[in-house]
């Protein structure tokens, strides 16, 4: 008998800590590095157009189709936090999600940091309190990896495999595929025992990105004519990864365009056609690898370019990377939980996105996820918090050698 063609639904939940207006006359003089009102009115905002509803729906879906419909998350550490501070009831709904045991729940970097550039050490730890939080949360503990931003390369996949993970996720860039499919199972070129399953951008953004475009000519989409899109993606491969941001449903695409409705009549439009729903551990051990896939350089789901200019692309955000990094020896040295806390959260890529440069057919997306005006702007801005951070990092080292000398 012929093995069923999959479709596999992953979904990235991550909200950043907002910095607040640092000024130059704060550092040394002020710790608070956090806008917590605009934190915390962007969580409930989002918790209410989007976490909460599309949850009672998934949840509806999967008890209605008798655990036909499965789907993943990967939920970055940072934003447990948030529903934890912010809206602890969004927390509820995605372990009534993990209860149902239809929902795979992937490891990142907690962070949701670039770490598996800058430092391996670093990003290693990162992925086991991630993998530890939810475990906790959840009550699962990840078997699939997810990196930040989809960011892979052949050394960071193998640092994956070394960590013991089976399988991956990441872009299914076309500069690297070339002639070949992305809807087919691949391993990594130095550690073929770690499975990659790669994106499908094209049907994965008619969702995330073009939904509710007027100007599109597949609008509107319906729940059969995206089926239909799907059964012949899937004619002759294997399986069909569909990732998109959470936020998709009902902020980036809101209520009224449809998208509700759409998601809601896709699992019987999907199973009409004889197409399972799989979570990433589960098409990873249904399908054989067809083959290595060789990715010299990062790739990433960003942009046209498919790398990772996004975040290190100009001269500001190089210089603001390298400086956060360069302080890790010493923040580990310390050994203080709140310094370490800083210095993770300084980490998460949304810094260094906002100080992106890019413009042309990337920058529409790039303002939409800005709260600063230019990227000038967000570099001054994460630089000054930088410069009070290292000051107190120095002072605690100096504080530390003394008490040492004195002993």
């Amino acid at each position: 008998m012929a093995t069923t063609k999959s479709i596999c639904f992953y979904f990235q939940v991550h909200q950043p800590d907002r910095l607040r207006q640092y000024r130059f006359f704060d550092i040394g003089n002020n710790f608070v590095y956090y806008d917590e009102f605009t934190n915390k009115n962007i969580m409930r905002r989002i918790a209410r157009k989007c976490y909460l509803p599309i949850n009672a729906l998934l949840l509806e879906l999967i008890k209605s189709h008798r655990s036909k419909f499965k789907l993943a998350f990967s939920i970055s550490g940072v934003a447990i936090e948030q529903f934890k501070q912010f809206a602890p009831e969004v927390l509820d709904s995605f372990k009534a999600l993990a209860s149902t045991g239809c929902v795979e729940f992937l490891a990142e970097t907690y962070s949701h940091s670039l770490a598996s550039i800058a430092n391996e050490n670093e990003f290693k730890l990162q992925v086991k309190d991630h993998s530890k939080l939810i475990e906790s949360t959840f009550g699962m503990k990840p078997v699939t990896f997810r990196n930040t931003e989809l960011i892979y390369s052949d050394q960071i996949g193998a640092c994956v495999a070394d960590m013991g993970y089976k399988t991956m996720l990441t872009e299914g860039a076309k500069h690297i595929l070339g002639w070949k499919s992305p809807n087919f199972v691949y391993t990594n070129t130095i550690n073929p025992k770690l499975k990659l399953l790669l994106k499908n951008s094209e049907l994965s953004d008619d969702i995330a990105f073009r939904f509710s475009n007027k100007s599109w000519d597949g609008w509107p989409l319906t729940a059969e004519k995206y089926a239909d899109w799907v059964e012949s993606a899937l004619e002759k491969d294997d399986t069909l990864n569909i990732f998109m941001d959470y936020e998709t449903f009902g902020e980036h695409q809101p209520a009224e365009s449809g998208i509700f409705d759409f998601l809601k009549a896709l699992p019987d439009a999907i199973l009409a056609k004889g197409i399972s729903f799989d979570t990433p551990s589960q098409v990873a051990a249904k399908y054989q690898p067809v083959g290595p896939l060789h990715v010299q350089y990062p790739i990433s789901w960003a942009d046209e370019e498919r790398d990772t200019s996004a975040w290190l692309g100009n001269e500001l955000q190089n210089e603001a990377f390298s400086k956060l990094y360069s302080l890790d020896k010493k923040v580990k040295k310390i050994k203080d939980k709140d310094l370490l806390n800083v210095y993770r959260h300084l980490q998460e890529s949304d810094h260094f996105y906002y100080m992106c440069t890019k413009f042309f057919s990337d920058g529409a997306v790039h303002s939409y996820f800005n709260p600063y005006d230019t990227p000038y702007e967000a570099f001054i801005n994460y630089m000054n918090v930088l410069s009070d951070f290292e000051l107190r990092v120095e002072a605690r080292l100096k504080k530390s050698e003394k008490r040492n000398v004195q002993k």
